[in-house]
């Protein structure tokens, strides 16, 4: 039986995700049921995190543990 078809991401949560650009855009976009999802801008906020504007409406940065989350 062929595993061609086996989603890869299912049950992944955000946080379980890789530290990276790549990796976030993959899984929003899996999320969004293929919907291309890309980053708007990025910036660096007070706290001297890099912020990314998703093409979602959502904010995404690491946490201290190097893990995405989603800013308020």
């Amino acid at each position: 039986m062929s595993r061609g078809f086996v989603k890869e991401y299912d049950d992944q949560w955000l946080n379980e995700i890789a530290p990276t650009m790549s990796a976030l855009t993959r899984f929003l976009t899996i999320e969004s049921n293929g919907v291309p999802i890309h980053e708007k801008r990025s910036y660096t906020d007070p706290d001297g995190r890099e912020v990314h504007e998703m093409s979602n409406g959502l904010s995404y940065a690491l946490d201290k543990e190097g893990k995405w989350e989603i800013l308020d």
